[in-house]
């Protein structure tokens, strides 16, 4: 059994999904790893990870749409607004998403399905510096 880890550094522009499959494909084929998991973790609270389509840019438009008529920005109906408008529904969409991914390591690739991708979806209105630890353990 081995194991290695990483973190990632995703810079954002405000709200939307980031893709980053490609980053950690190329992290992963450098990992003496084969056969395995991979688990992925976002060290913050503003902001999520999905496995989403990657193909259609309409479907992440689409999700990042969604999300704001279901956590409208109405200072009104949240108590903590320390850091403005965006700061509560960003907690409350974080946690309607994941924070963490676990994925298979097949013959030293992730087994995504075909369509499949890694995206860090960022719900804040302001540019953002966000950070993923990646950990690959397995034979």
């Amino acid at each position: 059994m081995t194991a290695a880890h990483t973190t990632l550094a995703i810079t954002t522009k405000g709200k939307g999904l980031y893709p980053f499959t490609t980053t950690v494909a190329n992290w992963l084929r450098d990992q003496p790893v084969l056969n395995g998991v991979l688990t992925l973790f976002v060290q913050h609270t503003s902001c999520s990870l999905v496995i989403q389509e990657s193909v259609d840019p309409d479907v992440t438009l689409d999700l990042k749409d969604f999300f704001e008529r279901l956590v409208p920005e109405r200072v009104r109906d949240y108590r903590h607004t320390l850091e403005g408008p965006d700061d509560m529904t960003s907690h409350i969409r974080s946690t309607l998403t994941q924070t963490s991914l676990t994925i298979p390591i097949i013959d030293g690739h992730m087994s995504l399905g075909t369509w499949q991708g890694l995206y860090l979806f960022e719900h804040r209105r302001t540019p953002h510096r966000r950070s993923v630890v990646l950990q690959v353990m397995g034979v």
